[in-house]
């Protein structure tokens, strides 16, 4: 199969927002009168960001799940994307369910393929998504890193640490009973992009990262961005794997340390880390019930600079959970 028939086969599809999808040089977007437009790429490299006997249909969900996160975590609305494709060789038995995957994601959040590239090479996907953010007032109404204030609320969307407790399962390095592991298989495969959530806390976050390389760690971008600290409460935090509430979870399955690892610094979590004025809190709740996404509050930013760790009666907590870095 050639470059040509695979992009038509696979990847070619009318559109219905963007004035001029794939097909030429450039693709053509009209942005909404009254937006700005909210741009991110992410790159996805086999074994170094997903294993190479995974579901090609899962690969397709979260290549693109990890785009719409960033726009979910700036408070867009996704418009449409690109994709850059390197491929070993050009095999129907893995396209087909890879753009199923893609393309079912990209339908339920009304965001269309409008261009890109395919080449041969080691499998390496690069995506570019393009979204919406409203201008009020001449004021936009997008969410940056760099708006949390001492004072404010620490909150997190969803849960955290089963993706990295089923990578690690997946590398040997830990066990799991299999319903357990199919459980945080899921959230480390196809993740759940929390688009609905960010447009919901426009106005009321001060501040918002998702959660790509670990919780602290890109918590820290907030801090850094915004000239602040933070305090953490590590006996919440840990309330926050999913599969720890599974009536099937034996007791002694991981250590607390371990489990403590997974959601401080376990990463591909997709989840929304935010801030927010202690005066926003029933907003918060609001934009939770209203994204049908669930949010809990696991801190507290400070003026004094720092991330700092505690437990249920503040004793201090040793920091000591790197994140992920991509040359490391």
């Amino acid at each position: 199969m050639g470059e040509f028939d695979l992009i038509a086969r696979y990847f070619t599809r009318p559109t219905a927002r963007a004035a001029l999808g794939v097909g030429d040089d450039c693709a053509l977007l009209q942005p909404t009168p009254g937006t700005q437009l909210a741009i991110s790429s992410d790159m996805l490299v086999e074994g170094r960001h997903f294993l190479p006997d995974v579901d090609p249909a899962a690969l397709g969900h979260k290549a693109l799940a990890v785009n719409l996160s960033d726009l979910a975590a700036c408070g867009a609305t996704p418009l449409a994307f690109t994709l850059a494709l390197a491929l070993p060789s050009a095999e129907e038995a893995w396209l087909a369910p890879f753009s199923r995957g893609l393309l079912a994601l990209a339908d339920a959040h009304g965001c269309e393929l409008i261009g890109g590239d395919t080449t041969q090479g080691p499998l390496t996907i690069c995506i570019t998504v393009f979204g919406e953010v409203p201008v009020i007032d001449g004021k936009s109404q997008a969410l940056l890193r760099s708006g949390a204030r001492a004072g404010d609320d620490v909150y997190v969307s969803g849960t955290l640490g089963d993706a990295r407790l089923a990578l690690d399962t997946l590398r040997g390095t830990q066990v799991l009973p299999p319903a357990v592991f199919e459980q945080a298989r899921q959230r480390l495969e196809q993740p759940t992009p929390r688009v609905a959530l960010g447009q919901a806390l426009r106005g009321i976050a001060s501040a918002a990262i998702d959660v790509s390389d670990g919780f602290l760690g890109d918590l820290r971008h907030i801090l850094d961005a915004s000239n602040v600290g933070a305090t953490i409460n590590t006996t919440i935090a840990t309330g926050l794997m999913a599969c720890c509430t599974r009536p099937d979870w034996s007791n002694g399955v991981i250590s607390f340390e371990q489990q403590l690892s997974c959601v401080l610094a376990g990463g591909d979590d997709y989840e929304l880390v935010f801030t927010a004025a202690v005066a926003a809190r029933q907003a918060v709740q609001s934009a939770s019930r209203e994204a049908r996404t669930p949010v809990t509050r696991v801190g507290r930013i400070e003026r004094a600079a720092g991330l700092r760790l505690i437990d249920s009666q503040g004793k201090a907590w040793p920091n000591h959970y790197p994140s992920f870095d991509h040359f490391c």
